[in-house]
């Protein structure tokens, strides 16, 4: 009970009786304390807005799925598993084939082998594995550590967890992190920390002196580090390292990926987490009683998405280059002021040219005046205020809806100019 005593100030000493929960009229019963601290999703909510207004012809910068379809084979490995009777549950744990090659791919990256029967699961995308990796290590009161300006997830994951977030700010215009402000931020109740390489929204590379300082400090204080690497493949500048292969780290790290970004299958949901033994029961007791599992055809089918050849993986990054550099040149020629992105398939673009209130506001006008949606940045920040000048655009599109995109913004390069 100690740790619920973090309330909304607004509510009676009461609400521990459940004499409270009248949130909507007396007699009503209202949504939970837990559910009162945080939002639904502000890149969804762009997305639908943008969609209720125009329909399709919204040109989607918000949320980060592709336009474009996702290699032909493993549609056809998807229709194979279903016309083959693989329709039921499968083990909890995920299909032993897809374990099999999960542990494959990834056992040269951590110089280990990797046992698919006690350190690998397969879950319901990359966010189940993230709320499943909080619910089963982190206790109600310990602490964890996000990097700001982060993905939106993060923060309503430690609310449920009942962990207390302390947040680090990743200072512009490369993002870095301040090494003494990080190693100032460990506490003795520090649990965990959550390290997004490549980053949503900044499309940041972790440098290997942050990820050594991270890790050395995790060692020190007996953290996990809770590492999201959905983006593993799409590294345009530097070098994508694993916190899990440094020195130490393996034992007290869980990395997390899936199928979604690299294999253009957002809708597929299924997402893994490796860990060593004694993390993973815990991990893998939440995920049981969460979704028990992840669409069996499907998992059979990113099997096969974990032995496409090399040369897949060198197109992948080839094309979101050239993506990449189409979306910040033409938005720098529209008077946006914005990095070009190390990794993942966004771009963090300040909107202070433009002489709009907020961040807001300003994505607000783009969907009502030019029906393109892009993401608000103060959602992505513990203190709104850092972000009130910043909007995300996502690239996973097709070259003609990026261009789209930018031919329909083009009117905002005269609103600079008669700024000017």
């Amino acid at each position: 009970m100690a740790a619920r005593q973090r309330r909304p100030v607004a509510l009676t000493d009461s609400w521990c009786t459940g004499e409270a929960r009248t949130l909507t009229g007396v007699g009503t019963p209202g949504v939970s304390l837990k559910a009162s601290q945080f939002t639904e999703s502000v890149i969804r909510e762009m997305t639908r807005r943008c969609v209720e207004l125009h329909g399709a012809d919204a040109v989607n910068f918000a949320q980060g799925f592709p336009d474009f379809d996702a290699p032909q084979e493993l549609l056809e490995a998807a229709a194979h598993a279903m016309r083959d009777g693989h329709n039921q549950y499968g083990t909890t744990w995920g299909a032993p084939e897809l374990r099999e090659a999960i542990a494959d791919s990834y056992s040269f990256h951590f110089d280990r082998v990797l046992d698919p029967a006690r350190e690998i699961t397969v879950t319901c995308g990359s966010t189940e594995a993230m709320i499943a990796a909080m619910l089963g290590l982190v206790d109600p009161g310990d602490e964890v550590i996000v990097l700001s300006p982060f993905y939106e997830n993060y923060g309503p994951d430690c609310i449920l967890t009942g962990a207390a977030p302390h947040y680090v700010t990743l200072h512009e215009p490369d993002f870095h992190i301040d090494l003494q402000e990080l190693e100032r931020a460990f506490k003795p109740r520090t649990r965990a920390i959550i390290v997004n390489t490549p980053n949503n929204p900044t499309g940041k590379v972790y440098s290997m002196e942050e990820l050594h300082l991270i890790a050395e400090l995790c060692r020190r204080y007996d953290a996990i580090a809770v590492t999201d690497e959905i983006y593993e493949h799409l590294v345009y500048e530097g070098e994508h390292v694993r916190i899990g292969s440094l020195p130490g780290m393996y034992e007290r790290s869980v990395t997390i990926s899936g199928i979604s970004k690299t294999y253009s299958l957002t809708g597929w949901r299924v997402g893994w987490l490796i860990a060593p033994p004694h993390l993973t029961e815990g991990i893998r007791k939440v995920h049981d009683f969460l979704t028990v599992g992840a669409a069996h055809p499907l998992q059979l089918a990113a099997a096969e998405a974990l032995r496409l050849p090399d040369a897949y993986y060198d197109r992948l990054l080839a094309d979101y280059r050239e993506r990449r550099d189409l979306l910040v040149g033409g938005l720098r020629q529209l008077g946006f002021a914005c990095e070009m992105p190390a990794g993942a398939y966004y771009v963090m673009a300040d909107i202070a040219a433009f002489e709009f209130p907020d961040d807001y506001t300003f994505a607000q006008h783009l969907i009502e005046r030019f029906a393109v949606a892009t993401v608000p940045g103060s959602s992505f920040y513990h203190l709104p205020e850092l972000g009130r000048h910043k909007i995300r655009f996502s690239y996973p599109k097709k070259i003609a809806t990026i261009e789209r995109g930018l031919e329909r913004l083009a009117p905002l390069r005269q609103r600079v100019t008669a700024g000017a």
